[in-house]
């Protein structure tokens, strides 16, 4: 029994070898399951066919694929840091404390509008920071310098030093209507660069207590926390302005978004990097807008214009004979419809320029030659907060 015992060991261990080496050598001599052809000149990479290779075909009719791509790369995302505000008192378990509190982190973006490495962004986007970090989009990173800023227009300039720079080009907001197709591109909630698309909803946007100067593009284009400062373009990937604000209830995009026009950015930009301020023109007065029942009052053909209700003894209005109660018509040639443009028309002038306010007066008209003055600084700002109407920036 023994020998049978050691025979058929023998015999199993000689066939599982000879078996590992025929499958080890010829694996195609070892099928388990169904008969399976062999073809001995089988390839060992399976043949497919492809494309042949060819230039990209031009976008979908109704795409606006060119225009994001011509202005993607030139907007960036900005992160800032601040630093924990110091407890008082020196006792040392409040020295530790202190130490393990981490900054505050802000998210924002902005715009390259020069090969220099200047960056168009808003201020309240950049306020208070103690760091300011800024990722393209092609992933490098630099740290910016702050050139100025201009809490009355919410715009602030930025620098970076990095070689070969994206740039946008700049469009003309004049020309845009109402109806024109937009894109905004941003870096919102962090999630990375986005591109939404609408409409230009409105032009001229005032009186919204955001900024002191007002001048809105108003878009339903999605804009949600974190596009602040980035780009609106037009169809063919122009820069039209800078998103600003937003009208909403919940925090997010509701349709209805604003940003400072292309014309008023660069303005403001120039002014900032050439001296680091902005200088905008002054008349000292404090206007209100004209209502139904002081056109009825002042008998004015219609409720348009802007009454005078207080001038600044020694000011450039006091000067030229303007007094209260003087309806504001024209101001060098152009029609003045609310204290809006009254304000932006004004900021306008040079400062130390002459110019003609046509004024309405006990039923009668005349024409006061105002010299400007320069705005003083840090008069009716708006601080950036979430007011009661909804609107966040």
């Amino acid at each position: 029994m023994r020998r049978l015992w050691l025979l058929f060991s023998q015999t199993v261990t000689i066939a599982l070898a000879a078996l590992f080496i025929v499958s080890t050598l010829k694996p195609e001599w070892v099928r388990f399951g169904a008969p399976v052809s062999i073809q001995a000149d089988a390839p060992a990479v399976v043949t497919i066919q492809d494309v042949p290779a060819a230039p990209a075909p031009p976008p979908a009719a109704g795409s606006y694929s060119a225009a994001a791509l011509k202005a993607m790369p030139a907007v960036v995302s900005i992160t800032t840091s601040k630093a924990p505000r110091r407890l008082p008192g020196g006792d040392p378990w409040l020295r530790q404390f202190q130490g393990s509190r981490q900054p505050t982190i802000g998210l924002g973006s902005g715009v390259i509008v020069s090969p220099d490495g200047y960056i168009l962004t808003n201020n309240h986007v950049i306020e208070g920071a103690d760091q300011i970090e800024v990722t393209l989009a092609d992933g490098r990173e630099a740290r910016a310098t702050l050139v100025g800023r201009d809490p009355d227009t919410d715009l602030a300039v930025l620098r970076i030093k990095l070689n070969k720079l994206p740039v946008i080009t700049f469009g003309n907001d004049a020309h845009a209507r109402v109806g024109d197709v937009v894109l905004a591109i941003g870096y919102p909630f962090g999630v990375g660069q986005t591109v939404t698309q609408g409409i230009i909803s409105a032009l001229g946007r005032t009186q919204l207590g955001i900024n002191t100067f007002e001048n809105f593009i108003q878009t339903d284009a999605a804009i949600n926390p974190g596009n602040s400062g980035g780009a609106l373009v037009d169809s063919n990937g122009n820069l039209l302005g800078i998103n600003t604000a937003i009208f909403s209830r919940s925090g997010g995009s509701l349709g209805i978004g604003f940003a400072v026009p292309v014309s008023t950015a660069r303005n403001v930009m120039q002014q900032l990097i050439s001296t680091g301020q902005v200088v905008r023109g002054w008349i000292g007065v404090e206007p209100q807008d004209v209502t139904d029942r002081l056109a009825r009052t002042l008998n004015l053909p219609h409720p348009e214009g802007v009454i005078i209700i207080g001038v600044l003894r020694g000011g450039p209005a006091d000067e030229a004979g303007m007094r209260p109660g003087d309806v504001v018509l024209e101001v060098a040639g152009k029609p003045v419809l609310n204290t809006g443009q009254l304000l932006n028309t004004v900021a306008a002038l040079r400062p130390g320029s002459e110019v003609a306010v046509k004024v309405q007066r006990d039923g009668k008209t005349a024409t006061l030659q105002v010299r400007v003055g320069a705005r003083p600084r840090n008069i009716g700002q708006v601080p950036p907060a979430e007011d009661d109407e909804g609107l966040l920036r």
